[in-house]
């Protein structure tokens, strides 16, 4: 799909906010860092929903690292959540946040969730960070404790983004595009498909918005300016989703 602009950030007099919403599998940072930090920087995001974030030795300090690499902060999540993690930038005023994890099935790999709630001037809006089970089953169950969470954080609008392991035409990922806005369904901007980068023939990453949210276009940033072929391919094993989104203002917390 031609490439046209993508929205920056900003935020508008009623209170509502223009934000960039990244979602990225890094593969526990076993790639080229340089490159990861140079597509993340070049996308401007407001917000970056991770998957596959370091877990064990000093997981902390390279999440960190990361961050500080991309002009962002740490907000929620990492091993504390098995993997999930948000990153921000200093736009964001933070309410809370949660780790999550979910239930463990023997000899399959743990899962979580990252969440936290922000605020964008008056626009406020509730964060999941996920990465759904490889098994079809589990995946299905945790699709419904993922919406599950998202009710429960009683907030006006939700983002949720994350590494699906499903195509959109599977239970799971059916189950949550009928909740919720698949955000590249409504508003296709750059490429499709997200795995792999070298030969990317499957959309298995995907960023939902809930009702109310205008999605101002969402896909992954092939041609955006900064970010190149080889970055892309050196980063990690997946190519990042990335959406423009406007949040209606909200009233007080």
């Amino acid at each position: 799909m031609a490439i046209t602009a993508l929205p920056n950030s900003r935020t508008e007099p009623d209170g509502s906010a223009v934000i960039r919403v990244l979602s990225y599998n890094i593969r526990s940072l076993r790639d080229d860092e340089e490159a990861l930090a140079r597509v993340i920087r070049a996308c401007e995001p407001d917000l970056v929903f991770v998957q596959e974030a370091p877990r064990f030795f000093r997981w902390r300090k390279h999440a960190a690292r990361l961050a500080a690499r991309t002009d962002l902060v740490v907000l929620s999540g990492g091993a504390t959540a098995a993997g999930p993690l948000l990153m921000c930038s200093l736009r964001a005023t933070v309410e809370r946040t949660e780790d999550v994890l979910l239930p463990l099935t023997p000899g399959l790999h743990r899962r979580g969730f990252a969440t936290a709630v922000v605020r964008f001037g008056g626009a406020r809006v509730g964060l999941l960070s996920c990465h759904l089970s490889l098994q079809t089953d589990e995946r299905l169950a945790q699709t419904g404790m993922l919406l599950e969470r998202l009710a429960a954080m009683d907030v006006p609008y939700t983002i949720t983004a994350g590494d699906i392991n499903e195509r959109p035409t599977g239970r799971s990922f059916t189950r949550l595009a009928r909740e919720l806005q698949d955000a590249w369904a409504v508003a296709p901007w750059g490429g499709e498909y997200t795995s792999t980068p070298d030969r990317p023939h499957q959309r298995i990453d995907a960023i939902f918005a809930s009702a109310g949210i205008e999605v101002l276009g969402c896909g992954v940033p092939l041609d955006l300016p900064g970010v190149t072929a080889a970055d892309l391919s050196a980063a990690t094993d997946h190519l990042p989703v990335l959406a423009a989104l406007r949040i209606p203002a909200a009233g007080p917390a």
